[in-house]
């Protein structure tokens, strides 16, 4: 039907017949002659439709928005003055010889050049949002990264295998979606969380290198930068140790920026050990964009009189950090308020400060503050010193458990840093996090859960600690952040039957609940599984970054909202009584009315 894509018709055409179809853009009258702007995924071209051929001017005087049309004509080159460099076909237009309209359509709920949409409207009528400009850009954008990633894994030898949609449910943290079984009464079926088990069995199976693109579903509570379902480059190799891993990742990493979006990124890329990460920065995915840090400071503070810092400097598991503001001693009231409510937001009680008037009294008269009459003078010369502050300078507190601490102070550093011009000019800044614990202690459980999952292998010098000090064991983990966002992480997975058991038993899994839930892996690893070891990076989070979108909604092409609903759909829904005796369920509560979890 058509002999070029709108968009790539240009002036080496100029002279020659074509055909295009495609949505009618915008339509014009200009004294007798129409201009109509034809759209393809390809971009655009303009038409220009004479009165001398009556037939096809009939038809052009009746298109509107969104028409579906085909136009064949004479490229030429545009008139002296008209010539519009902004698009790559705004040399020429097209003199239209014939026009069909292959459907008409109705007025479109928005013109697809509108700003400041609701995001709801958008995902109400997903088909139209999709045919804008920019998120036909940014869907081949996700198009060309994915196949990016392809062409570099199967250079380097891994093979695309698919695991199973419907598994066996062993959650771990986020909760599983559930498939009721019609043929196994009162029994289920997960959606895949990840395919970590089944890749771990592939590499003990001898295929060596696997990969693929692969959805995965979490029903977990929502954010901005997540899915109940996501897609994730999933990876993994045998006979490969840590650092063989990162190395090879990194690799794929800058080849996939370089094709692309023609972006080089560093070589290498830095690493920092969690412990570090979470002491200068309170995040194991820090923006090393910003050049602000945090200070701990918990260590002189212990014999103060101020009771809220002296009782963290004494407590387990408390932290106290200073975070330095250069030229600080200028914010306004309104604006520390501003920032004090902010940190409430990750559970920090308050905000407390310091503005250094001048740096040689380090006193009431040099030093600004309600809480300086508080601290003693060795304390103040302390922070001033490990701070490094000046005259002029802010420095903020934060006094609570260490992830309050982290949490708060960590975005409070990237929230100044973006606002405030703390920051070193780098558009892109990689950093690989390793070291991590393997563990963490659930106050409320009372017991301790697995930091990545409970495959991750321990350090080869700490598996003596499984069973004396959980606490201080060291995981061979990675995790790779990018301008404060985690794109991938794995790990060197547990490829020895024995050590897997110790590390259930470290987690408080007995040798029922392992055998039951992970007996399939276990009776494995006991067939000379290799050493192996992988990672998963997100794909939807990739991409938002490279579109510069706000969010991963803006580049998945039917997304759910932040309540887990598809507006287009209106999924999920409920279901007839008869699928669900097929199912053999019976609802305790029945929805009164499709709305009520509906478009509402």
């Amino acid at each position: 039907m058509r002999t070029h894509y709108c968009g790539q018709v240009d002036s080496r055409l100029i002279g020659q017949e074509v055909t295009l179809c495609g949505w009618a853009h915008r339509r014009r009258d200009h004294g007798g002659v129409i201009f109509v702007d034809l759209r393809d995924r390809e971009g655009v071209a303009q038409i220009v439709c004479d009165p001398d051929r009556p037939l096809m001017f009939r038809t052009a005087e009746s298109v509107r928005n969104e028409f579906c049309l085909r136009v064949s004509g004479r490229v030429r080159a545009r008139p002296a003055g008209t010539v519009n460099a902004n698009i790559a076909t705004g040399e020429i237009e097209i003199l239209c010889h014939e026009m069909e309209v292959l459907n008409p359509s109705l007025t479109p709920p928005f013109q697809l050049d509108e700003e400041n949409l609701s995001e709801n409207i958008r995902l109400l009528h997903r088909v139209i949002d999709l045919r804008r400009p920019s998120m036909q850009k940014n869907l081949q954008l996700r198009y060309r990264t994915a196949r990016a990633f392809r062409r570099f894994l199967d250079a380097a030898g891994f093979i695309d295998v698919e695991t199973p949609m419907l598994t066996r449910s062993t959650p771990e943290g986020a909760r599983d979606y559930l498939v009721p079984s019609r043929v196994h009464p009162g029994h289920f079926f997960a959606l895949p969380q990840s395919p970590q088990l089944f890749k771990q069995l592939l590499m003990i199976a001898g295929f060596d290198r696997y990969y693929q693109i692969t959805k995965c579903f979490r029903d977990e509570d929502l954010r901005a930068d997540r899915q109940p379902e996501f897609t994730q480059v999933d990876i993994e190799t045998s006979f490969m140790g840590e650092d063989e891993i990162i190395r090879l990742m990194e690799e794929l990493v800058r080849a996939v920026f370089q094709e692309v979006i023609a972006v080089e990124l560093p070589n290498p890329f830095p690493r920092l050990r969690y412990a570090e990460a979470m002491e200068r920065y309170g995040s194991d995915k820090p923006d090393l964009r910003v050049t602000l840090e945090l200070v701990e400071v918990a260590d002189v503070l212990k014999d103060v009189p101020f009771k809220v810092f002296a009782a963290v400097a004494n407590s387990e598991g408390g932290r106290i950090a200073a975070l330095r503001i250069p030229g600080g001693a200028s914010l306004t009231r309104g604006e520390i308020d501003a920032y004090t409510q902010f940190v409430g937001i990750y559970g920090a009680r308050g905000l407390a400060y310091i503005k250094i008037n001048d740096v040689t009294q380090l006193n009431e008269s040099g030093l600004q503050s309600p809480i300086v009459k508080n601290l003693h003078a060795r304390a103040l010369q302390a922070i001033v010193e490990r701070t490094r502050a000046q005259s002029g300078d802010l420095i903020f507190f934060g006094a609570d458990k260490r992830k309050v601490v982290d949490d708060a102070l960590g975005a409070l550093r990237v929230r100044i840093g973006h606002e405030k011009g703390f920051v070193n000019g780098s558009a892109w800044e990689p950093v690989w996090i390793v070291d991590f614990p393997m563990f963490d202690y659930d106050d409320e459980e009372k017991r301790w859960t697995a930091c990545h999952h409970p495959f991750t292998s321990p350090k080869d010098e700490h598996l003596a600690l499984l069973a004396s000090d959980p606490g201080n064991c060291l995981a061979k983990a990675y995790d790779l952040a990018l301008n404060g966002s985690e794109l991938g992480g794995g790990s060197v997975r547990i490829h020895r039957a024995s050590v897997q058991e110790q590390v259930f038993q470290a987690l408080g899994i007995g040798d029922d609940e392992a055998q039951a839930k992970f007996g399939f892996l276990l009776d494995a690893l006991k067939y000379g599984a290799p050493p192996h070891g992988g990672l998963a990076f997100g794909l939807d989070r990739i991409v938002t970054m490279m579109a510069g979108a706000e969010s991963i909604r803006d580049v998945i092409a039917f997304p759910k909202t932040q309540r887990a609903q598809c507006l287009l759909t209106d999924a999920p829904s409920t279901v007839d009584e008869r699928q669900l005796r097929e199912l053999h369920i019976r609802l305790r509560q029945k929805v009164e009315t499709q709305g009520e979890i509906g478009r509402g």
